[in-house]
């Protein structure tokens, strides 16, 4: 069933509110998958154990999620660490914007000893399935992106509130220079897949535009550059149900990788007789 213009505009309303105020909406089902992850072997090391007391009480009239009953793993990759001890530390030191004094690991061997940097921000990688730190180095000025599993120890180093400030402002500009813009548009005969197309976008900062006389949604997607080829995954996944309209880097990317695949099947330039029509659809669905 199609979502009304008035349903829209009152759920965009209600999410504002909560946004502003700081709440967080929770669903029946994310209460209750959230009951299960605390009998994770890693939730006694992700939380207090007040704080494991805490969820338990809250979730305790929760329904269970008996997963094993309908869910069968098999042949599952070694799966490393989900939680890190240095990620609480670390969270209480970019709370608080203080500064750290870091030692780590080289990539190729060696030790980097009671480096000082102000810690940003930690992020975890799906693919690679471990926690990173971003980081700025003062004396090199460079934005660092470090394993959690490659640093050795982590001490605070107190800094004053006017120098937080002032490398706060350094990583905003690196970071800004970093970005990349893309303008995705969905195909008109596939608007009823808006939900499932945002959400393949939906770790990305985004920004969402309807034109009227067309009936067509258009994506405007901010992303660092280093995530262009993950951003092409997920187009090359959504198939001709998207195009990109803006974007040089991406259309260039996604028009090799469609002569790739004429080239995996013996079509070369001198055999291509297709039409610009049929050369859109290639372009669109091309994987």
């Amino acid at each position: 069933m199609t979502m009304n213009l008035f349903e829209k505009i009152f759920n965009y309303q209600i999410m504002s509110r909560l946004e502003e105020s700081g709440a967080f909406a929770v669903t029946s089902h994310e209460r209750s998958w959230l009951r299960a992850m605390l009998d994770h072997p890693a939730a006694a090391d992700a939380f207090t154990p007040e704080t494991m007391a805490k969820l338990a009480a809250v979730l305790q009239a929760e329904a269970d999620i008996d997963i094993a009953e309908h869910v069968m793993e098999k042949a599952s990759s070694v799966e490393r660490q989900v939680y890190h001890p240095l990620l609480r530390p670390l969270r209480r030191i970019i709370a608080e914007r203080q500064g750290s004094r870091i030692s780590y690991r080289l990539k190729h061997g060696g030790m980097q000893h009671e480096q000082s940097g102000f810690p940003y921000k930690l992020e975890y990688s799906m693919v690679k399935r471990e926690w990173y730190l971003l980081w700025y180095h003062p004396r090199r000025h460079m934005f660092m992106s470090t394993r959690l599993r490659n640093i050795a120890d982590v001490q605070q180093e107190e800094i004053s509130p006017a120098r937080a400030e002032e490398l706060l402002s350094k990583i905003a500009a690196i970071i800004d220079s970093r970005k990349e813009h893309a303008v995705i548009e969905v195909i008109r005969i596939y608007n009823r897949e808006l939900s499932r197309i945002m959400y393949a976008f939906s770790c990305f900062e985004k920004e969402v535009e309807y034109f009227d006389d067309t009936d067509t949604y258009r994506i405007r997607l901010t992303f660092m550059g280093d995530e262009c080829e993950y951003i092409l995954s997920k187009i090359r996944f959504l198939g001709k149900r998207v195009r990109i309209i803006e974007g040089e880097k991406l259309q260039r990317r996604m028009r090799e990788s469609a002569a790739k695949t004429l080239a995996r099947y013996g079509i070369g330039e001198e055999h291509d007789q297709l039409n610009g029509e049929e050369q859109r659809v290639i372009f669109d669905s091309s994987s």
